[in-house]
């Protein structure tokens, strides 16, 4: 009914969902749970803004906007008026050019590497041994 204004592929597609995290603006992760959560983390790869629901790994991963080092939009409750506000935060987002391109910006530039994560454990052991 309404050609060029929406598609569907219910398929799993690597190349496609990389082209999708590439080319939007926002991804939109309203989970009721989610213990660690990939997506916000491959489209923030991206530069995509995740807009989530602050939940397990989402939360961990996705600081609000509004706070120092924000990479996202959060919301707390899992209704429709709390995910509502949030999308409407990113619209106000996305209208400000200087504001998104700074969000976008600092959200390419995040680390979420493996060397990372292997530097703050062993960090974090060597603390605790005393090594």
């Amino acid at each position: 009914h309404f050609p060029g204004f929406f598609d569907c592929s219910i398929e799993y597609n690597e190349q496609l969902s990389h082209q999708l995290y590439a080319g939007s603006d926002f991804l939109f992760m309203p989970s009721r749970v989610e213990p660690c959560g990939l997506n916000q983390l491959y489209a923030m790869r991206y530069g995509t803004v995740p807009v989530v629901r602050a939940t397990g790994g989402l939360r961990d991963t996705v600081p609000d906007v509004s706070d120092p080092g924000g990479r996202g939009i959060r919301f707390l409750r899992f209704d429709p008026g709390d995910a509502w506000m949030a999308l409407h935060r990113a619209a106000e987002l996305y209208w400000n050019p200087e504001r998104f391109r700074a969000v976008r910006e600092g959200i390419v530039r995040a680390d979420f590497s493996w060397e990372k994560s292997v530097a703050e454990y062993l960090a974090l052991y060597r603390e605790l041994t005393g090594s």
